[in-house]
C-alpha cells in the first residue's frame, strides 16, 4: 500500500535525478519541478497542482490523476492510455501536450485552455461534453473519436472527419467548420 502524502509542497525539485517516493499523493502542490523521464508510475495523485512543470516523457503508468490542474507544463509524449482508468479527471491550461497519446481513454468531462495538441492521438478516445478553449490540434489524430457535445469552438488546425468520428452535437464555430471538410480537399472563401 503506499505512503499518503498531504498537503505537501514541492518546488524546484528534479525528479528525473531524485526519484520520487511512491505515494498517494493528496492536495500537494509542484511548482517548478523536473518530471522529464522519471517514474511516476503507480502513484496516486487527488486535488494536486502542477505549475511551470516539465512532465515530458515520464513513466505514468497506472498513475492516477483526480482532480489535478495542470498550468503552464511541458507534458510532452505522455501515454495517458497507460494512467489507471479509475478517476481520470484533470485540467490543462496553457500545456504543452504535443505527441502525447489519449489512444482509448475516456476524457469525460476534461478542459483543455490554450494548449499545444499537436501530434496527439485521439484515436477511440470518449470525449464527451471536453471543452477545448484556444487549443491548436496540428497533425492530431481523431479516428473512431466520440466528440458528442465536445465544444471546439475557438480551437484550430484540426483535421476531423465526420464519417469516421462521432460528432453529434459538438461544438464548432463558423470560422472553424472547415476542419472538418478537409478531406474533400475543397476552398472554403
Amino acid at each position: 500500500m503506499n505512503e499518503l502524502i498531504e498537503d505537501a509542497q514541492y518546488s524546484g525539485v528534479d525528479f528525473a535525478l531524485k526519484k520520487m517516493k511512491k505515494g498517494d499523493y493528496e492536495g500537494c502542490s509542484f511548482t517548478n519541478c523536473n518530471f522529464s523521464n522519471a517514474d511516476i508510475s503507480n502513484c496516486m495523485f487527488m486535488d494536486c497542482d502542477f505549475v511551470d512543470c516539465d512532465l515530458s516523457s515520464a513513466n505514468i503508468t497506472n498513475t492516477t490523476f483526480k482532480e489535478v490542474v495542470f498550468s503552464n507544463c511541458k507534458m510532452m509524449g505522455l501515454h495517458f492510455q497507460k494512467c489507471s482508468s479509475l478517476f481520470f479527471s484533470a485540467t490543462f491550461t496553457s500545456c504543452v501536450l504535443d505527441f502525447s497519446s489519449f489512444v482509448g481513454r475516456s476524457l469525460e468531462p476534461l478542459q483543455f485552455s490554450k494548449c499545444s495538441l499537436k501530434g496527439v492521438n485521439f484515436a477511440d478516445a470518449s470525449m464527451m461534453k471536453v471543452i477545448f478553449d484556444d487549443c491548436n490540434f496540428d497533425q492530431a489524430i481523431f479516428e473512431g473519436t466520440h466528440l458528442k457535445e465536445t465544444d471546439l469552438r475557438t480551437s484550430f488546425n484540426f483535421n476531423i472527419d465526420p464519417q469516421t468520428n462521432v460528432i453529434s452535437k459538438a461544438l464548432f464555430s463558423k470560422e472553424n467548420v472547415s476542419g472538418l471538410l478537409k478531406k474533400y480537399n475543397i476552398v472554403i472563401e
